[in-house]
């Protein structure tokens, strides 16, 4: 796959933009804000997010404010900040911070932390740069499900409701394990899997998480979404999903993220050294996106000052897979990097798999090698 050449694609803003580039945004009434990223230096581990990456952060992608929480983990000792804490307080919902002494602490969780649909409208889960979560390479991380009545249904339309709001921020994901859900459409998302309402994620890290390795839907190593109310897309700010070679996601899809029918606003973040492995068996049982797996029809995927290198498939897509079944979905990249990826077959763009007729807009700031 590799020919060492460049290939330099610019497509001048040839469609609106929901992010500033290209001299402006579609929506000049947009107001962007500075992000300040608690991880952009940690102890150990890849930062947050793509540092060369500086686009513009609409206020609706911006982390939420933490001031007055609902909740707060912890009494300032690393020993008061348990498993069992973290999964009280989020599903008790509200603003959740910690507070477990001046140093970095990983929280070993046993079980999954579950949302709770009538504990928001909004709920927030704030690391404020020193939390990490992990599952212990045994189980997945966090869990949101409209549609799972042991959650409370709330509405009668629990595909398409605007609560909860979930917004993570400032945490680091390690070793979440979804090995166990098989290839059902609850299986995926080694550190998160959420259907329904909204979901944002700013300035986080996801390192090491797994989901099953073969099967021809299942995916997303570190995050599985389903249904967003209304289809408004999944806001993914400053964030790295992997980072170096010891530390990518791993499915049989979609090793960083996965979804289906989902659009995605991906800003200033890295996906590097994670692997899609499915397709074993045969083509048709996974091997698709290394770093990125979009699946449905009227979507966007939006990426914008965000960098996806050093990513393996087996099959399609070692950059990016992205299939809208009835070609209504389109591709927006801007100041983005796409190299380097290993691996796979039809490729559209270097790194990209996806249907010829699909609309792509890819600035001349971007560059896509193969």
């Amino acid at each position: 796959m590799k020919s060492g050449a460049s290939v330099l694609v610019a497509v001048l803003c040839a469609a609106p933009l929901a992010l500033a580039g290209c001299g402006g945004s579609g929506d000049e009434t947009e107001n962007f804000v500075e992000v300040e990223n608690p991880l952009t230096d940690p102890a150990s581990g890849p930062p947050a997010g793509n540092s060369e990456g500086g686009c513009g952060v609409p206020a609706a992608a911006a982390p939420a404010d933490t001031s007055n929480p609902t909740s707060v983990i912890g009494d300032g000792t690393p020993e008061s900040c348990t498993a069992d804490a973290v999964i009280e307080a989020v599903a008790e919902g509200g603003i959740i911070t910690f507070d477990c002494g001046p140093e970095p602490i990983v929280i070993m969780l046993d079980r999954p932390a579950k949302i709770k649909n009538d504990t928001g409208p909004e709920i927030v889960i704030d690391g404020k740069g020193l939390v990490t979560l992990s599952g212990t390479g045994n189980t997945r991380i966090l869990y949101m499900n409209t549609c799972d009545q042991d959650q409370v249904w709330t509405t009668s339309h629990c595909q398409n409701q605007d609560h909860p709001r979930l917004t993570v921020q400032n945490l680091t994901f390690v070793d979440g394990n979804a090995k166990g859900y098989g290839t059902s459409l609850d299986g995926g998302g080694g550190a998160i899997w959420a259907r329904g309402g909204r979901i944002k994620i700013v300035n986080s890290r996801f390192f090491n998480n797994v989901c099953v390795d073969d099967g021809p839907d299942v995916g997303g190593g570190a995050i599985r979404v389903f249904s967003q109310f209304n289809e408004q897309p999944v806001y993914l700010v400053n964030s790295t999903f992997g980072g170096s070679e010891e530390l990518g996601n791993v499915c049989s899809n979609g090793g960083g993220i996965s979804s289906i029918g989902v659009s995605w606003t991906i800003i200033n973040s890295l996906f590097s050294h994670n692997e899609a492995i499915g397709g074993v068996t045969n083509m048709d049982s996974g091997g698709n996106g290394g770093g990125i797996y979009n699946d449905g029809n009227t979507m966007t995927l939006s990426l914008c000052g965000t960098k996806i290198e050093h990513n393996q498939v087996r099959t399609h897509g070692s950059g990016i897979f992205f299939v809208t079944n009835d070609h209504s979905g389109n591709i927006v990249i801007r100041d983005s990097v796409i190299r380097n990826n290993e691996g796979g077959s039809w490729y559209a763009l270097p790194g990209i798999s996806m249907h010829d007729v699909t609309d792509v807009s890819v600035d001349e700031a971007s560059i896509l090698e193969d």
